[in-house]
């Protein structure tokens, strides 16, 4: 067809009539590539596999589940279901059921794997995961508009397993003796590792080891690294060699003052996990202009996190200032990459040198990490090498903010709901024994308040007077009476039973300290005795000047309570003010100690 123009006819010739050949159908053939949306290019081989016409139906459902808009958008996933569908066919192969396609396959057959998995050693966490791959595949391929499925396959693929689900077990965090150990080593080597960068070379000895070096630098400068087999860097090698100077480390020391080394990259993770609490995948996922929103001391990162579908882009506010702060630390990391990322062109944060070239992005950084806790001499709690998991610092960053926050939930749960915070990241083996502690903490308080003192407003004591079989039960009904009049009266309080102490053998007198009586049950407190009371308190108080802060809470911080929050607060403030009154014009004798009367 001729392009049309203002005064002329369009006109046509016979080619236009032939329709165009568009290139084959990628979803016949056994051996593809998938480009996911996130990760790169996935290779799929299934041309091992038999029978071939199942294999194709399997071959198109993983096509179809990772297509835009479907399902599988990370390519390691799309890796785990390609690497899953061969377990399927081994187990039809090994029961000998005559099988060509899709249209054969029963029910038994799915329920069949999953016991053939269980057989084999599988747990049912693990299990679950690989039999919902091979489900989720058959489901796409009995979505399939002509497939012939049957009436059973299709009842069974409603459910992954009739078999109750089991939860994985929860990622544990490190403690905070070894996260303080990652946190040390970490910051020291960022430090060493920025006054590094940009350091100038000392160049040392003659007029030919001057000039090897520079040409040296100079290759550096202009294609951003040099390989061993570079004239210039041999010359240089081995003019070193024969001056007896330092050549093990050479080609490090010439790139480290450029670039980051794959050496410095376990510091930097550990170093920005523990301070943000980000996923090591988002960490690793990182870009240049992740730093937004700058106010008030802190920033915003922005980051992917590709498992989280239909909210993959997050953010977090965190602190920013010098690289000791999280926005700190990306910002230097994005200044000193730049003239690696004018050699290697990428948006990745991470850009470094690995193996004599320059590349972005950190894929299994595990050998890396061994090395540098070893370098380090890390250990765990038992006092062996730690193998380090950097998948375990989000969880230790949480571990060591739900103990900051002391467990409350509504500052924990930053980022989650509750329900999810309290369920992966508060539920984990290394809180456990501070929640053990808490539960033990709440059972003493219930301890000591069932021993609490009874307290008798001057409303029950008048209608104790007038009825003493009110009290039956607590003190017996003779002796009300003589209880109020103050004929048992002992330091604090009136004692219902002085020779029957819950702290000592019957018939003996109470061995207890004067103002554990407030702790004790035989104790009624009146308002006779507020007096008294007011009076303590005032001397425990006045304690605060002479101790500290610790030795005054462990030695008065419980009676003090006791006091404050429990017996003044059964008593109006008229009954108190009048105690007061009382105290000031004629103070009554306490019993206090030496030297609460000197």
């Amino acid at each position: 067809m001729t392009r049309p123009r203002r005064g002329h006819r369009v006109t046509f010739t016979a080619g236009d009539a032939v329709p165009p050949t568009g290139p084959a159908d990628p979803l016949t053939g056994l051996r593809f590539t998938i480009t996911a949306q996130n990760g790169g290019d996935a290779l799929v081989d299934y041309t091992a596999l038999q029978p071939r016409r199942l294999a194709l139906a399997c071959a198109r459902a993983l096509r179809r589940l990772s297509a835009p808009g479907g399902p599988l958008t990370v390519r390691s996933t799309i890796k785990a279901y390609a690497v899953t569908v061969p377990q399927f066919f081994a187990y039809l192969a090994q029961i000998g059921d005559r099988i060509d396609g899709p249209e054969d396959l029963q029910a038994q057959h799915i329920d069949g794997f999953e016991a053939w998995l269980e057989a084999k050693g599988l747990s049912r966490t693990h299990l679950f995961t690989v039999l919902l791959k091979i489900v989720a595949t058959l489901r796409q391929i009995a979505a399939e508009p002509d497939a012939r499925i049957s009436a059973g396959l299709r009842e069974r693929l409603r459910y992954i397993s009739a078999k109750p689900f089991q939860r994985s077990r929860p990622r544990d965090a490190y403690s905070p003796f070894v996260a303080r150990q990652l946190r040390d080593a970490a910051r020291g080597d960022v430090e060493q590792l920025f006054r590094r960068l940009g350091e100038p070379v000392a160049i040392e000895g003659d007029a030919a080891l001057r000039r090897a070096t520079a040409a040296v630098e100079a290759v550096i400068g202009e294609h951003g690294r040099i390989g061993y087999e570079h004239p210039a860097f041999k010359s240089l090698y081995f003019i070193r060699m024969r001056r007896n100077l330092s050549i093990s480390t050479l080609i490090d020391d010439f790139h480290g003052r450029d670039h980051l080394l794959a050496r410095d990259l376990p510091p930097l993770l550990v170093l920005l996990s523990l301070e943000t609490g980000l996923e090591l995948e988002c960490c690793k996922a990182l870009i240049i202009d992740c730093l937004r929103n700058p106010s008030a001391g802190t920033i915003e990162v922005a980051y992917l996190k590709r498992r989280a579908r239909g909210a993959e882009h997050k953010s977090l506010r965190v602190r920013d200032g010098g690289i000791g702060t999280p926005g700190g630390l990306i910002r230097r990391l994005i200044e000193v990459t730049a003239k690696a990322r004018r050699h290697c062109p990428s948006d990745n944060l991470w850009v470094y040198l690995c193996h004599g070239r320059l590349r972005s992005g950190i894929d299994h950084p595990q050998q890396m990490t061994d090395a540098w806790t070893r370098r380090h001499a890390i250990i765990d709690d038992n006092g062996q090498p730690l193998r380090l998991l950097l998948s375990r610092l989000r969880k230790t960053h949480k571990a060591l903010w739900y103990r900051k926050t002391e467990g409350h939930m509504a500052r924990f749960a930053v980022g989650h709901t509750v329900e999810v915070a309290a369920r992966h990241y508060a539920d984990i083996p290394s809180l456990r024994p501070l929640h053990e502690a808490a539960v033990a903490d709440a059972f003493e308080e219930v301890v000591a308040a069932a021993r609490a003192p009874i307290l008798l407003t001057p409303e029950q004591e008048a209608d104790w007077r007038a009825t003493p079989e009110h009290a039956d039960g607590i003190i017996a009904p003779d002796a009300v009476v003589p209880l109020l009049d103050g004929d048992q009266d002992v330091w604090l309080a009136s004692c219902a039973g002085f020779y029957a102490s819950p702290y000592g053998r019957p018939g003996e007198p109470c061995p207890q300290p004067f103002w554990g009586c407030l702790d004790c049950g035989n104790a009624v407190i009146t308002t006779r005795k507020l007096p008294a009371i007011l009076a303590f308190l005032a001397f425990i108080e006045a304690e605060r000047e002479g101790l500290t802060a610790a030795d005054w809470r462990a030695k008065f911080g419980h009676i003090h309570a006791r006091i404050t929050n429990q017996v003044l607060l059964a008593f109006s403030e008229a009954v108190i003010a009048e105690a007061r009154a009382a105290l000031d014009t004629a103070p009554p004798p306490v019993y206090l100690p030496p030297e609460a009367r000197a």
